[in-house]
């Protein structure tokens, strides 16, 4: 079988430094999506973790509808965050190295008593009305990417299909504009 060039080309400046980063995440996501599904029954969505979470501390009847299952929602978000602590502290950071990641290419590393920490450069203003957006639009969605995005289009949602087209159309309008705006970090 010969490769078609265009596609080749198409794919290296889509995919810069190839695509095999992707391809593992994807794949890592996709596993934990069924790891959960299998062993519960229920599609694995980040809102829906915190809204179980909420119900710990909040007695509206809209977060106590996950009561049964949020001890292992809340075992789920801890594992999200700890993940993104531990590869900031060891691949971020340089401690680790990996063909996947060039360290310091997403912000700045400084050193703190002997460990190499990352941070980000974006202003952490952005960071909180970014972070207010996306929870205004899992609520209004219905759900977050990795819900409909992962579970929902996996299992041909009609909800989800139209969901992840409509974030990623309005993703790509977003990106374009603040592009066009020269905005940065």
């Amino acid at each position: 079988m010969v490769a078609d060039p265009i596609a080749l080309q198409l794919t290296a400046e889509l995919f810069p430094n190839g695509i095999s980063r992707y391809a593992i995440g994807g794949l890592l996501v996709g596993l934990g999506t069924v790891v959960i599904y299998v062993g519960t029954g229920i599609p694995a969505g980040a809102s829906t973790f915190l809204e179980s979470t909420l119900s710990y501390v909040s007695g509206q009847s809209r977060f106590q509808q996950y009561v049964s299952s949020r001890d292992w929602r809340v075992v789920f978000t801890l594992g999200i965050i700890l993940g993104a602590f531990a590869f900031a502290a060891t691949v971020q950071s340089g401690v680790l190295t990996t063909s996947l990641y060039e360290p310091g290419t997403t912000g700045e590393l400084y050193e703190v008593g002997g460990v190499t920490l990352w941070s980000t450069d974006v202003q952490p203003w952005r960071l909180l009305v970014g972070g207010v957006f996306v929870g205004i639009g899992t609520r209004i969605g219905k759900g977050c990417t990795s819900g409909h995005g992962v579970c929902g289009v996996g299992s041909a949602s009609k909800t989800s299909l139209v969901g992840v087209a409509t974030f990623l159309t309005v993703a790509i309008v977003t990106a374009q504009v603040v592009s066009a705006l020269g905005v940065s970090p």
